[in-house]
């Protein structure tokens, strides 16, 4: 069953947001799209603070797409706090981001991401691999009981 809750995409490069949104489109995912721009605010929206409190969708989102270099908060801050909170341990979380640094991915994983994605460089490419994790993720997995 495709799962119809929300996606999060933390993107602070407005031009990497419309590619990744448009590769999910293009892989028919139908879920809505919120985008933040820092990791302060990825944090203010998933525990329904600061400009998030009554924030009216109940539920966590479905996935979250996480960029590394965010300002405010790193990507790797924000991922290191998702798992140290029972509200969000089990949120699954993917690392997409530009960066080839062993050690971005070697701190995600030890943060316990659920995937290390580079975004290719070629949109076709690009548009592939983010429908790829999309439905891999939304369609494929099947989340923890309760989640």
């Amino acid at each position: 069953m495709i799962n119809t809750k929300n996606i999060l995409l933390v993107e602070d490069n407005p031009q990497d947001e419309m590619l990744t949104m448009r590769a999910l489109r293009r892989a028919n995912l139908i879920n809505q799209i919120d985008v933040v721009r820092d990791g302060q605010q990825a944090l203010d929206y998933l525990f329904r603070e600061g400009d998030f409190i009554g924030r009216e969708d109940p539920d966590h989102p479905a996935m979250v797409l996480l960029d590394i270099g965010l300002p405010r908060l790193s990507g790797l801050e924000v991922l290191e706090r998702l798992r140290s909170d029972d509200r969000t341990k089990f949120l699954p979380v993917i690392m997409l981001t530009s960066s080839d640094e062993e050690y971005d991915r070697l701190k995600s994983y030890e943060n316990h991401a659920n995937s290390f994605v580079r975004k290719p460089v070629d949109f076709s490419e690009f548009a592939e691999t983010v429908g790829r994790v999309g439905v891999y993720w939304l369609a494929t997995n099947e989340p923890p009981p309760g989640r």
